[in-house]
């Protein structure tokens, strides 16, 4: 039996999800979501098929959590990134940044890689909370700005910065559409 090399159980479950959730990224950035199989990480791990049931109990769970860590890895960076604001236009502003250079920069090829991919329908709820989690940054700000409708600020937020990132990825220069996308939506925001 393979020597536990963290100080508490708690620990080396912890380690080897994130090692399974490793290579699964992996897989997924390599071949894309549909090859994310309980065996195929398995094998990237140098694990049996059975160690990897103990943390998930199918493949579909897996890219579930995969996903999830995805989003709540990319909220805690624009979290971050905001952190810095000195307004709350300026939070916005940096939101808006943060969001696009991490589509310029590559990050979200992850996520992309893994949107085709069927997810379990019980695990659609906290999908939805850690997508939610992306723009909630934002909400403070907006009502700062005493932005009469919040809700569709937060969608039309979306909307500019989903248009821009097709944009980056059809081979728009990034730094352009950042700058547009802010403008737009900074000004925008003044008619909500």
């Amino acid at each position: 039996m393979p020597r536990i090399e963290t100080q508490t159980l708690a620990q080396h479950r912890d380690w080897r999800r994130g090692q399974l959730i490793e290579a699964a990224a992996s897989i997924a950035m390599q071949s894309g979501g549909q090859a994310v199989t309980v065996a195929a990480v398995a094998q990237r791990a140098g694990l049996s098929r059975t160690s990897v049931y103990e943390y998930f109990a199918s493949s579909a769970d897996l890219v579930a959590d995969l996903v999830i860590d995805e989003l709540n890895g990319f909220s805690d960076y624009l979290t971050k990134e905001i952190a810095q604001a000195n307004s709350a236009s300026n939070s916005i502003e940096l939101w808006i940044k943060a969001a696009l250079t991490y589509i310029a920069d590559g990050r979200h090829l992850l996520a992309k890689a893994l949107n085709a991919t069927t997810l379990p329908q019980e695990r659609a709820h906290q999908i939805r909370v850690a997508h939610r989690a992306l723009l909630a940054p934002l909400i403070d700000s907006l009502e700062k700005l005493q932005v009469q409708d919040v809700q569709q600020a937060l969608a039309f937020i979306q909307a500019v910065t989903d248009v821009s990132t097709k944009r980056i990825e059809a081979g728009h220069d990034a730094q352009v559409e950042i700058e547009k996308a802010t403008a737009f939506c900074i000004n925008g925001l003044t008619s909500i």
